[in-house]
């Protein structure tokens, strides 16, 4: 059978060296066709290496999918490298031309490949739900002081608070702490001396409030996902040691017989 020395090939740890190593020369040789000059010079190489990564990448997935084509499907991360490397493959001519410009996408499988890298996105996508939650929140202390600042700022400050959308760029601008206080705020104390009871409670309850709690959940599914892995790597030491101990008893109890029928 062709899959089990093709599965020793592809779960190889220098195998897998080998493809990082490879998905980092990609990285670069797709940032140096960027630049006019270099493509003047090295371009018909650059052209060369980075099809011939290519072509590795697609060899790799097949032969993925030879060795175990249902279980490929059921890891999102395999199938994350199976569409980077598909788009890589669609015919950058013509109508598809701008799909020249996410070739770089197949950088993103060194996520896919480093095992911290995986630990991290996982954590963010189990975060998602809280994420969600803040997210409604922020929202909803934007409109809210959006509404309030056009009202009160609109007439002075049109180019800033003339709309909705207008303040809410704005008050974005404020929660980022970019030139908030001389660039925007202290302007409209001018004509506004109270303006800053509007402000100062909007920056502590975004960018010193809401936006950290973004941080602890994302810290805490972090710290979730990375006791779950430790939790199953504990459980399989554990299943190996009872098979282990269970193979020690069997021949234990071998050698008995064994020593029994000897000394009959």
């Amino acid at each position: 059978m062709i899959r089990e020395p093709l599965q020793r090939l592809l779960n190889a740890p220098a195998f897998e060296r080998t493809i990082l190593i490879l998905i980092a020369v990609n990285a670069v040789t797709l940032g140096l066709e960027t630049s006019p000059s270099v493509m003047a010079e090295f371009g018909t190489l650059l052209t060369i290496i980075d099809r011939s990564v290519l072509a590795i990448f697609v060899v790799e997935i097949a032969g993925r999918l030879i060795v175990d084509f249902r279980g490929f499907w059921r890891d999102p991360w395999r199938v994350f490298d199976f569409v980077v490397v598909a788009i890589a493959l669609v015919p950058a001519a013509g109508t598809f031309s701008v799909l020249r410009a996410f070739r770089i996408l197949r950088v993103l499988r060194l996520v896919s490949s480093v095992k911290a890298m995986r630990r991290v996105v996982t954590g963010l996508l189990t975060a998602l739900s809280g994420i969600g939650s803040i997210m409604l929140l922020l929202v909803l202390i934007f409109y809210v002081f959006a509404v309030i600042s056009t009202k009160l700022f609109a007439a002075d400050f049109p180019q800033w608070f003339g709309t909705i959308g207008e303040s809410a760029y704005t008050l974005f601008q404020v929660m980022t702490l970019e030139s908030w206080s001389m660039g925007i705020v202290r302007p409209v104390m001018e004509k506004h001396p109270y303006a800053w009871a509007l402000f100062v409670p909007f920056i502590v309850a975004t960018a010193f409030t809401v936006l950290n709690l973004f941080i602890g959940v994302i810290v805490d599914a972090m710290q979730s996902e990375h006791e779950a892995e430790a939790r199953a790597e504990r459980d399989a030491m554990m299943s190996e040691t009872e098979m282990i101990l269970a193979e020690v008893k069997a021949l234990r109890v071998e050698l008995a017989e064994m020593k029994k029928a000897a000394g009959s």
